[in-house]
């Protein structure tokens, strides 16, 4: 079984596509562009993330479009960590067709300034709520966040935190260093879990596995297979590699690993922390 632990999908008019570079991605993406891609790369079931619309009506449809496609085994919906009105969104989340597959959060902490975003009081509460509320919280930050994660992390251990794509580290010849020192406190949060995400993406243009490689076995260094997943990052991959290229680059990553850890960072590690009913 493999499970594509981190995808998209979205349409043309998402306004953060009208950023200069992104033409080639700037078009709808629907499940049905997704489908024949997994049964080329013979993926199980995905778990689809909010795309960056920062909407809960996206979130609705999100779920909606799991509800009717058995190979979406969860969604990763958006809220705002800043809204007093969080509460109550997740609990009209939990109202809604397709309910059963929300599975965790995310919001773009990536786009926030503020050094200290995460250590704000209301803050905290929110991401305590959605612990409670037993749904993990999806970390997209950039190096310089990954401090505040941990310190996060560390605040408030009855949630699970899900660092997207490695905290996107700077890979060339002086970028591993820096992101190792930078992930390794977080890394020791037990209540973390790290995916093998968008890394081609971060290499760029004419990347090879060569590049990347240092970055997952560094990973699974601090984190261990246990608490790693796999994730295409599709269609953002698109940018620089395919659906079947991101898989493959993976999988040669992945090559020296033994079965029982391979079948953890491909499947069983997404499967635990978000609870997915793979099939249903």
């Amino acid at each position: 079984m493999i499970i594509d632990a981190h995808h998209h999908l979205w349409t043309a008019d998402y306004s953060w596509l009208a950023a200069p570079g992104l033409e080639s991605i700037r078009r709808d993406y629907t499940i049905a562009d997704l489908v024949p891609r997994l049964d080329a790369a013979g993926v199980t079931a995905t778990v689809l993330v909010e795309a960056g619309r920062c909407d809960a009506a996206e979130t609705a449809e999100f779920l909606a479009l799991a509800a009717a496609t058995p190979r979406i085994a969860g969604v990763v919906g958006w809220a705002s960590l800043t809204d007093p009105a969080l509460p109550a969104t997740l609990a009209g989340y939990r109202g809604l067709p397709g309910a059963t597959k929300l599975v965790g959060i995310r919001d773009q902490v990536q786009a926030v300034a503020d050094p200290g975003h995460l250590a704000r009081p209301d803050v905290r509460a929110a991401l305590a709520a959605m612990g409670a509320a037993g749904l993990t919280f999806d970390l997209v930050v950039h190096l310089g966040q990954l401090p505040a994660c941990a310190e996060a992390a560390r605040a408030i251990p009855g949630v699970t935190f899900v660092l997207d794509h490695l905290g996107k580290p700077r890979i060339d010849a002086d970028g591993l260093a820096g992101w190792r020192a930078a992930v390794r406190d977080l890394a020791a949060c037990d209540n973390v879990v790290a995916k093998l995400s968008g890394l081609l993406t971060e290499a760029g243009t004419g990347w090879r596995v060569a590049d990347i490689r240092p970055y997952v076995d560094t990973a699974l260094e601090l984190f261990g297979p246990q608490r790693l997943m796999a994730g295409s990052d599709w269609p953002v991959c698109d940018l620089v590699a395919s659906y079947a290229e991101a898989w493959t680059a993976l999988d040669a990553c992945l090559a020296e690993l033994s079965t029982d850890e391979r079948t953890a960072v491909l499947a069983g590690t997404a499967t635990r922390t978000y609870a997915l009913e793979v099939g249903s």
